[in-house]
């Protein structure tokens, strides 16, 4: 093999090294050479001369120990930790004085990034970059962390016993064939040319076309869809209204439930057990709620008990996986442009397991604010349960 062959064929070997392994190469190729190897290789390599020779001798030192290391040990500039140990103790002290700190602090009400404790170092004197200072902060045994929602009402002995409860409440009306109903309002739509999230079958390049910006002055108005499912028979009807989301809203969709379906399938009915959530117009504290329901008791006789799911577990509430989640994937991508678009797709929502939904109209405007007077308040009968009264009662 031709000289200028080999030396391509080396270099192409050379280049996949590391600098320490490139150096002992070249140092091998030279004392290979001998006599003015060290200036052929320079030449060939473009490396240093000095490279080269420090190269040669680690080859020929016998005394040399195996290492993977590039570097010698104890190499570069020293931790700030090691010439400075009270930096973390001052790092700390910033970080606590979030929480634990003197409330007159200016520090206290700023923004607790590594550039913030960077410059309130510097400002005592102590050079620190952002990047080192976040290496400290996840040493103490910090991380960014969002805020978690765990602040309910109600211990978790409590709120399981409200499962409990619940679960034989439904028992209960089941064995006496009396009605179980779920409630909820689903989110808020606006009626028009918006964009539904999801994706749909369609042709390729015959998407619809729908405005660019979801604003609510170029809706030709809103869509609030108040649920009714039926736990033991698996019908659900919804009340779609067109102004607010009131608790009077609310017993109004459940008075129509009861006049177009649930007087029909229960003719033998005297009480009915409601299972609601704790917020919104079926707030637990809602006196409201409480007011329109004794209405309503009062025009159909039925003694009406509500359970609500303790706060933060409306997940839990059967109306929404067994119905609102199948009307959701039933109108996906496609725009809600009217109300007969809307009543249609909830109508058309059907599953194996044979669930019908009626669905309705409800053009009532509903005002927001509403209070009740004292002999009002006086007229509800309400009894509070033994067990966590502040989310059972019943009105008769």
């Amino acid at each position: 093999m031709r000289k200028n062959d080999t030396d391509r064929l080396w270099l192409t070997a050379l280049s996949e090294c590391n600098e320490v392994q490139r150096r002992r190469l070249a140092g091998v190729r030279a004392i290979e050479i001998g006599r003015g190897g060290l200036l052929y290789v320079c030449k060939l390599t473009g490396m240093s001369h000095h490279t080269i020779i420090k190269g040669m001798k680690e080859v020929r030192n016998t005394k040399r120990r195996p290492t993977t290391r590039l570097r010698k040990e104890g190499g570069g500039r020293k931790k700030i930790v090691d010439k400075n140990p009270d930096v973390k103790k001052e790092i700390e002290k910033i970080l606590e004085e979030n929480t634990a700190g003197n409330p007159m602090n200016k520090l206290r009400w700023t923004n607790k990034s590594t550039y913030t404790i960077s410059n309130e170092l510097k400002n005592k004197h102590q050079t620190i970059s952002e990047v080192t200072v976040g290496r400290i902060i996840k040493q103490l045994g910090y991380s960014l962390q969002t805020n978690v929602k765990s602040k309910e009402s109600g211990t978790s002995q409590e709120r399981d016993s409200q499962f409990k409860y619940i679960n034989e409440q439904i028992r209960i009306f089941e064995k006496e064939n009396m009605p179980v109903i779920s409630v909820d309002t689903k989110k808020k739509e606006l009626v028009g040319n918006f964009k539904n999230y999801w994706r749909k079958w369609q042709k390729k390049g015959k998407a619809e076309i729908v405005n660019v910006y979801d604003f609510e002055s170029l809706a030709k108005g809103k869509a609030i869809p108040y649920g009714i499912y039926e736990v033991l028979k698996n019908n659900g009807f919804v009340n779609v209204g067109i102004s607010h989301d009131t608790s009077e809203f609310a017993v109004e969709s459940i008075r129509q439930w009861w006049k177009n379906i649930g007087k029909k399938n229960y003719k033998n009915a005297k009480k009915l057990l409601i299972c609601a959530d704790s917020g919104g117009s079926n707030a637990s504290r809602s006196k409201l709620l409480k007011f329109y329901l004794q209405k309503f008791v009062n025009k159909t006789g039925l003694k009406i008990t509500v359970c609500h799911f303790p706060p933060g577990t409306s997940k839990w509430n059967k109306i929404e996986h067994k119905m609102f989640s199948f009307i959701s994937m039933n109108w996906k991508g496609k725009p809600l442009r009217n109300y007969e678009i809307i009543l249609n797709l909830i109508e058309g929502t059907k599953t194996k397991k044979g669930l019908k939904i009626k669905a309705e109209m409800d053009k009532k405007i509903y005002e927001l604010g509403k209070k009740n007077s004292e002999k009002e308040l006086e007229k509800i009968h309400i009894l509070n349960h033994n067990i966590n009264p502040q989310w059972n009662y019943t009105i008769r």
